[in-house]
């Protein structure tokens, strides 16, 4: 019987990622998941994070269900507004298998 490497996490939790100087480009005031995606920067599934590699200088009004600590700052900083997203899933992500998995 061959021998697994690793381990992998089925509780892990997967962002897609938004920088500020996405952002900064980005056309209209209001910024959430749906207008990320109509506008091709953000694929179709998963949990959107905006992270805070670049400059913003004009005021937007954020929506995202995750923020690095440096991005939330810069867009309070610029005039706009930062609003945290529930996730869909609660606290975490259901386990896959038996009620045995992950004791």
């Amino acid at each position: 019987m061959p021998k697994l490497k690793g381990f992998k996490n089925p509780f892990r939790v997967e962002y897609v990622v938004v920088n500020l100087d996405a952002l900064a480009t980005f056309e209209g005031d209001e910024v959430s998941p749906e207008t990320l995606r109509a506008a091709g920067l953000v694929h179709k599934h998963g949990l959107v994070k905006v992270l805070g590699r670049g400059q913003l200088e004009r005021a937007l009004r954020v929506s995202a269900h995750a923020f690095s600590k440096t991005a939330s700052q810069a867009i309070s900083a610029a005039g706009g507004t930062v609003n945290v997203l529930p996730k869909p899933f609660g606290v975490r992500p259901p386990a896959r298998g038996n009620a045995l998995t992950n004791r």
